[in-house]
């Protein structure tokens, strides 16, 4: 791992807009919308472990900000207990973990195959899933933590990708109702559902997307958005980052349980 750079502890406010010496671990730190977080929280001052699988480019972003590097599999629950000890090892605490790891779906429908859903649904929803897990215990015992799970335009309505899109509407569920049971210890989780932008992913379809009218936006305004998520006091929350639009909330349905009651 490199070696991080100090930075002072936090002072005992909420909202990532009013403390300094904020820790954040970023997952898919390395490229991507990942990368993009990791420089937007460096530059407003919070103290960030960059965690990815690809070490060459991990550590060259951790390197760039002055922050740790974790070589992190989310598919392996050791994986994101150690990326979260390394973190404490190294600053002393954890304040903000930003699940943003995900893959695009490897089968669909069509050529489906037991192997390959299960690779999608360990990265997109598993992946989370642990690294909520591993962050909990740290969180409980300093009485606040804000996770920010990333899901997908695609977690809100239907896609082609049909079981990259199923995993990123559980997260959508995830982040519900675990915002539900883990308020009592103050810890926030929220969910950032990015529209179309302009990561390695997307690269391959870019050009019809744009002749196709789409807006793509750079992953520099993802990481804005995540920045205005942890600055909001709300949990359970779901906002959406799009091209040309600024943040918004989106407010899922609440269906109330039939009763006996007339």
């Amino acid at each position: 791992m490199t070696g991080p750079t100090p930075g002072p502890m936090p002072r005992p406010m909420t909202g990532i807009g009013r403390r300094t010496g904020l820790v954040a671990l970023v997952t898919g730190g390395g490229g991507g919308i990942g990368s993009a977080v990791a420089r937007r929280l460096a530059r407003s001052g919070v103290r960030v472990t960059v965690a990815d699988l690809d070490a060459v480019r991990g550590r060259a972003v951790a390197d760039e900000i002055g922050g740790l590097f974790v070589r992190l599999d989310v598919t392996r629950p050791e994986d994101n207990h150690a990326a979260v000890a390394e973190t404490i090892s190294a600053y002393g605490r954890l304040d903000v973990a930003v699940l943003n790891a995900g893959v695009p779906g490897s089968c669909g429908l069509h050529d489906f195959t037991a192997e390959r859903y299960r690779a999608t649904m360990a990265v997109d929803l598993d992946g989370a899933v642990y690294g909520l897990q591993a962050s909990l215990p740290t969180f409980r015992a300093q009485g606040s933590g804000s996770v920010v799970v990333v899901s997908s335009i695609a977690g809100l309505s239907p896609s082609p990708d049909v079981f990259y899109s199923a995993a990123k509407h559980a997260l959508i569920g995830l982040v519900r109702s675990a915002a539900l049971v883990l308020a009592a210890d103050g810890i926030r989780v929220n969910a950032l559902c990015p529209g179309l932008v302009d990561t390695p992913i997307l690269a391959p379809f870019r050009r019809s997307l744009v002749d196709a009218g789409c807006r793509i936006a750079p992953a520099g305004l993802i990481a804005e958005a995540v920045e205005h998520v942890l600055a909001d006091d709300r949990t359970g929350q779901v906002w959406v980052a799009q091209a040309g639009q600024t943040p918004s909330l989106v407010e899922p349905p609440h269906i109330a349980l039939a009763t006996t009651e007339r």
